[in-house]
């Protein structure tokens, strides 16, 4: 057993480097000056540090103002899919009535569509309201998430019935049973929810490129293609230094929130 665990380790950890080798490159190219970068050699600690690609990402990328636009689009996005979600997932997991099949069905059914399948309707409808070129074209669309309704749902599920009843029979009303009790105790399903809603978004650049047409409102993948030429990208420096700074936050979040994300992810599968 113990050759076999290590076997299994060394195979994982040989996964993670193919996995990891990209970003590393990424964060060393990031610091390399123009000549080392198109350099043969295969360096990855670069031979002289240069911030230069960083003050540039700032300067002439404006990749502030792209991160400052991307967290606005996503914990927006996040807080309506949550308003939207949780009431949704709660009454397809723990009511009984007569539509509860085909509604689930439904939900289901729209998790196997595409979203550029949609996106040209969508669109007419967002430039019908008025809304192209602002940051609630990119934020309206997605105030609600099949997906997410699906999760909860399940881990709704897996509250105990009595918790609910003592719940009841102490006076609290459904809707202080739901964000009082259910929530809580769902924690982890919401913050791995949580994770997976802001990825998406954050990393988002097919809807973005559709809505948006002044750079002020870019978001981060959208804003990065200033970087970009016919040629494949002449500003490779600047243009990994500003990749850099777009991963750091999504892997920031995930280091606090890996715990939580697992975890939740396990509880859904618990009961059916």
């Amino acid at each position: 057993m113990r050759t076999r665990d290590l076997i299994t380790h060394a195979v994982l950890a040989i996964g993670a480097a193919f996995m990891l080798f990209p970003f590393v490159w990424m964060v060393s190219l990031s610091f390399k000056e123009e000549f080392e970068i198109y350099d043969p050699s295969l360096n990855l600690i670069p031979k002289t540090w240069d911030f230069a690609n960083y003050v540039e990402a700032f300067t002439y990328g404006e990749v502030g103002s792209f991160l400052v636009n991307g967290l606005a689009v996503t914990l927006s996005i996040l807080a309506l899919q949550y308003l939207t979600i949780i009431p949704a997932a709660y009454v397809l997991a723990r009511k009984n009535f007569r539509l509860n099949g085909p509604l689930l069905a439904t939900v289901l059914g729209v998790l196997l569509i595409p979203p550029q399948v949609t996106a040209i309707p969508v669109y007419i409808m967002v430039s019908g309201l008025g809304l192209i070129d602002t940051l609630a074209a990119l934020v309206i669309p997605f105030a609600t998430s099949a997906f997410g309704i699906f999760l909860l749902r399940q881990s709704f599920r897996t509250i105990p019935q009595d918790l609910l009843d003592a719940a009841r029979v102490d006076g609290a009303s459904e809707f202080r049973t739901l964000w009082a009790i259910i929530v809580p105790n769902c924690f982890p399903t919401l913050a791995a929810f949580g994770i997976f809603s802001i990825v998406v978004h954050w990393n988002d650049f097919f809807w973005p490129l559709l809505v948006v047409r002044e750079l002020e409102n870019a978001t981060p993948p959208l804003g990065i293609s200033i970087f970009a030429s016919d040629e494949g990208g002449n500003d490779v420096g600047p243009m990994m230094a500003s990749a850099t700074l777009i991963v750091l936050p999504l892997v920031v979040a995930f280091l606090l929130m890996r715990r939580s994300f697992i975890e939740g992810l396990t509880m859904t599968g618990i009961k059916g």
